[in-house]
């Protein structure tokens, strides 16, 4: 009993280490996306440099998964939620990086002035915030209903990106100076909507955590 009670202690300190990491990310597409809107480089520059903070957690949780999995040889259940926290921050170290790259398109525009001003890149940059802080949410409460809830936010995305993208479009057609600072600029929308793809693996992975099926929910 003292063994399973040190377990589980191990596993709660696990989830909020997850839960931890989650927050920096969610951070990280927020800090992004202002230093993009504001043409702030110190800002894009603080999320470059923030992403081995991300990595490395990813690192010690894996560390500690697999460290769980070597003394404690769980079963059933426990065994899915230490595979789930496993896939699920692959996922939100690959929405860090689209982060990133977001940054990165800030220092490579620079001080140029913006074709037009950022409303709907933004605004789509709320909406994934949100998806991961829901998908995160689902887990923690093994909720299937709100992972599905996030699939159907993943819809709303997935419009939002194809609207960014005709419209950059045409700015592109209007005067091709545009072409290579709105093509930057669809490259962050694609990373947005990446963004919103692997919040819906994580639903798919609390699916599997409560059912022990995988599901596909991003079709």
């Amino acid at each position: 009993m003292v063994a399973r009670h040190g377990f589980h202690k191990e596993l709660k300190d696990l989830i909020e280490e997850l839960l931890f990491m989650g927050n920096l990310v969610e951070e990280s597409i927020s800090k992004a996306v202002i230093a993009l809107k504001n043409q702030n480089l110190e800002l894009a520059r603080q999320v470059i440099e923030g992403d081995e903070k991300i990595d490395n957690l990813e690192l010690e949780i894996e560390s500690t998964c697999l460290a769980l999995i070597a003394r404690q040889q769980p079963m059933a259940k426990d065994l899915r939620k230490i595979a789930t926290v496993l896939k699920i921050i692959t996922d939100l170290e690959r929405i860090a990086d689209h982060a990133v790259d977001i940054a990165k398109i800030c220092v490579k525009i620079d001080q140029k002035p913006l074709i037009k001003p950022l409303v709907d890149i933004p605004h789509m940059a709320l909406l994934t915030q949100k998806m991961v802080n829901k998908a995160l949410e689902s887990f923690i409460k093994e909720d299937v209903k709100l992972a599905h809830e996030v699939c159907n936010d993943d819809d709303h995305i997935d419009e939002h990106h194809k609207q960014i993208l005709r419209e950059l479009l045409t700015y592109m057609m209007e005067d091709p100076k545009n072409i290579d600072q709105a093509t930057q600029l669809m490259f962050v929308s694609s990373y947005l909507e990446r963004i919103g793809d692997h919040s819906t693996n994580i639903c798919e992975w609390l699916i599997y955590l409560v059912t022990g099926e995988r599901k596909e929910l991003n079709k």
